[in-house]
């Protein structure tokens, strides 16, 4: 049925042009100006929408979030990573552990004195905690910042360089701690110690941000021994900040904090918190890294 009536108009438009030549240029210039006005019209919306587009992007800069008004402060995570935040094994059994000690040794890869060498994209900032590193605003057109240097041994018994099981075959397990990354985030030390533990307070000194983990249950006070920290001064040093995002700082690396539990208690399961002091870090129940991490751990000997 289509078929014939596309038939019989187009019969009854050429007769029609056969018999009018106006009539037929009429209707062939009103379709016309039909469909240049839709071509005008849409493509009248499409020139505002990338205009309006454009002007956005103008406003933004390739460096940094423009709003960082309501960003979370950093996260605290560890190395190696946690199925359900349970570290549990046989220090007799290579098999239970060797999936943390391998994502350990993988992760401080990037720590190898070999890739830090090139004095073109790393400076060395000191074996001491420091102030912040200025490496000027941003938005300057300096171009790739330096990356301080961090050097793997400083992490001692947790290095993996020694001792490629990390504490694991001892019973002694380490955990490789850093703060997350934030463009152009600075951690400010404490104004006051208030917040801090009295076990913790000897830990407190200038141009650090401190770490210091314990028992997350009262019952398990005694289980959790002896816990040693490598790295400077058991926290993260101020010169390692700014981070000036992946643009302007491709090379960076994180200061790094080793935690070893070296007197654990044998066949018993011990919830730990570890935690990190701020005068700008702050904690959050919905977030358990947010400052903040928790780990479950169990060594058997069997």
């Amino acid at each position: 049925m289509d078929s014939t009536i596309q038939t019989a108009h187009g019969r009854s438009f050429h007769q029609l042009c056969e018999k009018s030549l106006d009539v037929c240029l009429q209707l062939i210039f009103k379709d016309a100006k039909i469909i240049l006005f839709f071509i005008a019209f849409y493509g009248f919306l499409a020139g505002i929408f990338i205009g309006t587009i454009q002007a956005l992007l103008l406003t933004l800069s390739r460096y940094k979030p423009t709003w960082q008004d309501r960003i979370s402060p950093p996260g605290l995570t560890h190395h190696p990573h946690l199925d359900k935040a349970e570290l549990m094994f046989s220090m007799n059994d290579v098999d239970t552990y060797i999936s943390y000690t391998k994502s350990m040794k993988d992760f401080l890869g990037s720590y190898s004195e070999e890739i830090q060498r090139d004095p073109f994209k790393f400076e060395d900032c000191g074996e001491q905690a420091d102030v912040y590193k200025n490496r000027g605003d941003l938005e300057m057109e300096i171009g790739i910042r330096k990356a301080c240097r961090f050097s793997r041994s400083w992490l001692g018994s947790c290095s993996g360089i020694d001792d490629k099981h990390f504490g694991f075959s001892e019973g002694k397990p380490c955990l490789i701690v850093k703060l997350n990354r934030i463009v152009n985030f600075i951690p400010k030390p404490l104004q006051s110690n208030d917040s801090v533990p009295d076990e913790a307070q000897n830990k407190i000194q200038p141009n650090v941000i401190p770490i210091y983990c314990t028992n997350k249950k009262e019952e398990d006070a005694g289980k959790l021994g002896e816990v040693k920290y490598y790295g400077f001064g058991g926290g993260f040093p101020l010169q390692y900040y700014p981070y000036y995002g992946k643009l302007l700082h491709p090379h960076y690396l994180q200061p790094l904090v080793a935690v070893q539990f070296v007197n654990l208690t044998i066949n018993y399961e011990i919830r730990v918190e570890c935690k990190v002091f701020g005068e700008n870090i702050a904690y959050s129940e919905k977030d358990r890294f947010q400052g903040r991490f928790e780990v479950k751990i169990k060594v058997n000997n069997f």
